[in-house]
């Protein structure tokens, strides 16, 4: 008698208990992302022993480099990982690895893009933000070096998404811990002037980040071509497809709006600020620290959800899906609201790592005390962003953060014209986050997910 043919072996991304699982993988991106943090703690830190104008250009060219992380690892990084999630969950391992190539094609592309535009017509833009004088000049010379190897961050981005797509949280984690280690030592070093090493300044600091991105580049590279990973990258034989282009790009680039939206309403709500001085401009700029640490936070949770969603949708498990996705967003809720929360009751230690000047610190402590609560319904967005990007369907957030930026600039402009204080700006943006937050649920909660059903067509009798 025969025996029947083994099962095959259960994928913990498909079957598992949804909340162990999606906290299996969101751990080492939290240890990972608390290095990141200590990275951008460190490097804030060092470059406000450069001057309070130091801390001030940072702030201006911030919104710019957060915008290409967030475009090449958030966005286009997580219609990565969607594509290829999806195709594994489907069975095809071929279309896969397919998927992984063209995926690097994307990354070269965006990479020269921002690259020739932050070069040619960068300085036009901060000065746009309000830069003038030494700020200005700071900020230029920070953003030549960064933006010049922009091709470097949008590999080392989409090279994660790919591994992330395969379910591998491990090595990514790992090459941001490696990341900030190096980002740290050779920021601060090329930045201040350490040893025989002279002072760069802004550039220098640049310089330590590029090369930390060079040599996760190289890992990961490594670790794929090798066939240690789930996917080999095909080279060989390469025909481009744009059929494949497109499973990428339907997520990533409608994915890229939330992003650029996102730097836009902090270009908009900078420009804003900009005219109450450089205090409270270096203040804004501690406070978006916080928020980019505590998105990190959210990434490592929410970005375990693109994987699990994607082979569930893949499998066709809608229903689990969704499930997945409301965990993933409760667990962002609760963890961004509590820590947001406690920094927000006694900011001091937070202010205290950044600066000395007296007037940024009382701005700061007044900015973190209004705003950081909210931080947690941005927490509630990006989960589901990542959800919704796992489903191959991520509009819905996307016009969320529309409503955001909408909320800035018209109520921006009303409070301008009646010539209101600082603080009636920081309740503006407090006020922004909620309503992101809320319309982001609902939109998941109203989208569609899954291939639609076909009409069935009766024949004639």
């Amino acid at each position: 008698m025969l025996s029947p043919p083994p099962r095959p072996a259960a994928n913990p991304l498909l079957d598992g208990p949804i909340l162990r699982t999606l906290l299996s993988l969101a751990w080492p991106n939290a240890f990972a992302f608390s290095a990141g943090t200590l990275v951008a703690i460190a490097e804030t830190s060092y470059i406000g022993k450069l001057g309070i104008e130091a801390l001030a250009a940072m702030a201006l060219v911030f919104p710019c480099v957060m915008l290409t992380m967030s475009m090449s690892g958030a966005a286009m990084g997580g219609g990565v990982s969607s594509a290829i999630a999806r195709a594994l969950g489907a069975g095809d391992r071929d279309r896969a690895e397919s998927l992984a190539t063209h995926a690097l094609l994307i990354a070269v592309f965006f990479g020269l893009v921002f690259m020739l535009g932050m070069l040619i017509g960068g300085r036009q833009l901060l000065e746009l933000l309000g830069g003038r004088g030494d700020v200005l000049a700071q900020a230029v010379a920070y953003s030549q070096v960064y933006f010049g190897g922009a091709v470097l961050t949008w590999l080392v981005n989409i090279l994660a998404g790919v591994l992330r797509g395969t379910g591998n949280m491990k090595l990514p984690s790992l090459m941001i811990v490696n990341s900030a280690i190096l980002q740290i030592i050779l920021g601060g070093t090329l930045g201040l002037g350490l040893g025989p090493v002279p002072q760069f300044g802004m550039p220098g600091v640049a310089t330590g980040s590029l090369i930390a991105y060079s040599v996760n580049i190289a890992v990961m590279s490594w670790y794929l071509f090798s066939g240690r990973g789930r996917i080999v990258p095909r080279l060989h034989g390469l025909r481009v497809e744009w059929a494949l282009f497109a499973d990428i790009l339907k997520v990533g680039v409608v994915a890229c709006f939330s992003p650029l939206q996102n730097t836009l309403t902090n270009l908009i709500f900078t420009h804003m600020l900009a005219v109450f001085g450089t205090t409270v401009l270096a203040a804004y700029g501690i406070g978006a620290r916080l928020e980019y640490v505590l998105a990190t936070i959210a990434f490592s949770v929410a970005v375990g959800a693109v994987p699990m969603i994607g082979l569930a949708i893949g499998a066709g498990r809608i229903a689990r899906a969704r499930r997945v996705a409301w965990t993933t967003g409760l667990v962002a809720l609760i963890a961004i609201g509590a820590l947001a929360s406690a920094i927000a009751a006694v900011p001091g230690p937070w202010v205290s790592l950044f600066t000395d000047d007296a007037g940024a610190r009382d701005a700061s402590r007044q900015y973190l005390t209004m705003v950081a609560p909210f931080y947690a319904f941005s927490g509630l967005a990006s989960a589901m962003y990542f959800s919704s990007q796992g489903a191959g369907n991520v509009v819905g957030p996307v016009l969320a953060q529309t409503a955001r930026l909408i909320t800035i600039v018209a109520g921006g402009w009303w409070l301008a014209a009646q010539s209101a204080a600082a603080t009636s700006f920081f309740a503006l943006n407090a006020t922004s986050m909620i309503a992101l937050g809320i319309l982001s649920g609902v939109a998941v909660a109203l989208t569609r997910w899954g291939p639609r059903k076909k009409p069935v067509v009766s024949s004639a009798t």
